[in-house]
């Protein structure tokens, strides 16, 4: 409803003097469903930058991760912390290890991102979804590129309905928080501590 209703300026959040934020959506997710995320960050001092060319994020991994890549290159952006749910994680990850703008990003936070996929994907037909399959060859060689996992933190619930599995990353730091759901993991104060801590400390959080 809010991404059908909200006319919210994305302009308007642009503006701080803290490390800038790029904001990488889950699939058919506008930016606007992070918005309350969104609004927070802003508040705390930091300019927050969506991509409006991924609308709702439909596009293959690799798409989404060149129009990412192309937004922050445009921009002139460094220090870049990207601030990634579901999806919006392979996506981070992919243009952290390839993009052209890898070297503008500092880290990623990553909230119930599918790094290894969802054994659920394998039973759907729509190819939107289809690609979170365990067995997806982008899925199997970004979890093989590790060297970048020390700049990503990972949060999560201790279960995850449409990721059995988890969204724990080798080499990243983890945080796995005392509750459940998908979604719901968006508004638990801790992602806003991590984010906190990324944007104080040096490229490289501390492992868990």
């Amino acid at each position: 409803m809010r991404a059908l209703f909200n006319r919210t300026d994305p302009a308007s959040f642009a503006d701080g003097g803290r490390a800038p934020i790029v904001v990488v959506p889950g699939v058919w997710e506008s930016w606007k469903f992070l918005q309350p995320l969104i609004t927070r960050m802003h508040d705390d001092g930091h300019p927050v930058y969506v991509v409006p060319l991924l609308k709702f994020n439909g596009r293959p991994v690799a798409d989404a991760a060149a129009v990412v890549d192309a937004y922050v290159e445009s921009l002139g952006l460094r220090d870049v912390i990207l601030v990634a749910h579901s999806k919006g994680g392979l996506i981070g990850k992919f243009v952290m290890v390839h993009g052209a703008s890898a070297a503008r990003i500092r880290a990623m936070l990553a909230v119930s991102a599918p790094f290894s996929g969802s054994v659920y994907a394998r039973w759907l037909f729509v190819p939107s979804l289809r690609l979170f399959s365990p067995r997806d060859p982008l899925i199997v060689a970004l979890a093989k590129d590790r060297e970048v996992n020390r700049r990503i933190v990972s949060v999560f619930g201790e279960f995850d309905p449409h990721i059995p599995g988890g969204s724990f990353l080798a080499g990243a730091k983890n945080v796995r928080l005392e509750t459940g759901g998908h979604f719901r993991v968006l508004a638990h104060p801790r992602v806003m501590a991590e984010l906190a801590a990324l944007s104080t400390s040096d490229v490289d959080p501390s492992v868990a």
